[in-house]
Formats: structure tokens, sequence, C-alpha cells
């Protein structure tokens, strides 16, 4: 199933797409890169969720 993950480089939606990977879902992930928060931290999040 193709799934939509808005903020994938947050906290709970990092994870929310790495379990959908993990049980072979295709995860299409969406976020604001601002720096609100740290980007270094939401790029090292993607980083993970990258095959």
């Amino acid at each position: 199933m193709k799934i939509l993950v808005t903020g994938a480089a947050g906290f709970i939606g990092m994870h929310t797409a790495k379990r959908l990977l993990q049980r072979g879902d295709e995860v299409v992930g969406v976020d604001n890169l601002n720096d609100y928060y740290d980007v270094n931290l939401k790029q090292a999040r993607l980083a993970q969720l990258q095959p």
C-alpha cells in the first residue's frame, strides 16, 4: 500500500514511516525542513529512512 506520512522528519513521523517501511508499505514522506527545529537532526532522521 502507498501511504503519505506528513512530518516525516519529525520524531513521530520518522518512526511511523520506518514501521510502515518495515512491514512492506511504500511511503511518501513530506516535511517542511524549516529551522524551528534543528535541520541537521531532521536530515539525520530522513537518512535513517533511506534504503
